[in-house]
């Protein structure tokens, strides 16, 4: 009111200022450049980020491990990669190798007759296509055959010729640049050498079998009811041989063909289907490979003879248990040449003793013609030797 300058007209009034209230705190103010305490959105998202690259880093080495390893749900299974053993690099002188070798050469052969289509096995001998058989694979056909190959091809296929008291066929298949076997020598065998067996047993086609040379020379005499007989001095094995073998190679270890699977022996009853039992019989391949070029050549195959007529069955129980009695000899033939006489005894031929007559017909069959042959004998009770020439039948 003191105030000079005042406005007379204006109102005039005091104000107080109220006392400040103690108890409330003024709002605190942030500076927002000032450093402070993290907010929770920052908390949550670093531990977020860090578990994702950790999960990531993790999941990228582990994958980095499964793979080098070759480990499945984080276990290693197996030990580590050694070198592999001498016989699972298969050498060309193992078994594996071996089977290797021959397999390409082995054929199934069908051949179609009246009664159905009788299967057996076979074996390329020539690059043209001239394939080794049993002749009771094809007897009783229609003269037509067919192949089936290794890679499952198949070719038609014609009967060259056959020998039945052999039990050797030659079919020849439409197709050239084939891969023919290698022949081994058959008289060179051992008892306990190892052998394989390949064919289509059971039409189970391109099976390998393995076993080894169980005897040489076993005299064998075979044929069906009303058919030909069949001699020869084969050669036994215990590979496992079956209905469908027939006609297939028997191999040695180098895969050399000594044999052609012919026949086995059974304990089955009369109509009963065969089985193996590890007694197999072969055709030594030096007697099949003489008949196979002889049918090549002329059509059929020689018969190797001695020239006489040997007893009946017991000729062997007659003479003491050894030998076999001839009870003819042809006046012209092989025999008679050496000195031979009828009611003489062959006790050895070629040094193998002789016990039945089946015994000297086979091992005479096993020689080709014009072979000479030790013979030792027995007349009344002296014991003898002569060397015979054998020739070939004339028929």
């Amino acid at each position: 009111m003191a105030d000079p300058w005042r406005d007379p007209y204006a109102p005039a009034a005091v104000v107080i200022p109220g006392a400040p209230d103690a108890g409330a705190a003024p709002e605190p103010v942030s500076d927002p450049d000032a450093p402070g305490r993290p907010r929770l959105r920052q908390l949550l998202l670093v531990p977020l980020i860090t578990a994702l690259l950790a999960g990531s880093l993790g999941g990228a080495l582990g994958y980095a491990f499964a793979v080098r390893g070759g480990a499945g749900g984080g276990v290693a299974l197996g030990a580590r990669p050694a070198e592999a053993p001498g016989l699972a690099q298969r050498r060309p002188e193992s078994l594996a190798g071996v089977a290797e070798k021959v397999l390409p050469s082995v054929v199934t052969v069908r051949v179609a007759s009246l009664g159905g289509v009788s299967e057996g096995s076979g074996f390329i001998v020539s690059a043209d296509g001239h394939v080794i058989t049993n002749d009771h694979v094809v007897s009783g056909g229609t003269g037509r055959a067919s192949v089936v190959f290794n890679d499952g091809s198949t070719a038609p296929a014609t009967v060259v010729g056959q020998d039945p008291e052999s039990d050797i066929a030659v079919i020849k298949v439409s197709r050239t640049g084939l891969r023919p076997v290698e022949f081994g020598d058959s008289d060179a065998l051992a008892v306990g050498d190892p052998v394989l067996a390949i064919g289509s047993p059971l039409s189970l086609a391109n099976t390998v079998t393995a076993g080894i040379v169980s005897a040489l020379d076993r005299t064998m005499q075979a044929g069906e009811p009303g058919g030909p007989v069949r001699y020869y001095a084969a050669i036994q094995t215990d590979a496992a041989v079956n209905h469908g073998n027939s006609g297939g190679p028997l191999v040695d270890s180098a895969g050399r063909v000594i044999g052609v699977n012919s026949t086995i022996k059974s304990l089955v009853a009369e109509g009963q289907e065969a089985g193996n039992i590890g007694l197999a019989f072969a055709i030594p391949i030096n007697q099949a490979k003489r008949i196979t070029q002889d049918i090549i050549g002329t059509g059929k195959a020689r018969r190797t003879v001695i020239g006489a007529q040997v007893g009946g069955s017991g000729a062997g129980t007659a003479t003491g248990g050894a030998g076999v009695r001839l009870a003819a000899v042809e006046p012209s033939g092989p025999a008679a040449g050496a000195g031979l006489k009828a009611g003489d005894v062959i006790l050895k031929l070629n040094g193998r003793p002789m016990t039945e007559p089946t015994d000297l017909i086979a091992l005479v069959r096993k020689f080709a013609p014009g072979s000479v042959v030790t013979v030792e004998y027995r007349r009344g009770s002296s014991r003898q030797n002569t060397s015979v020439t054998l020739a070939a039948d004339a028929k």
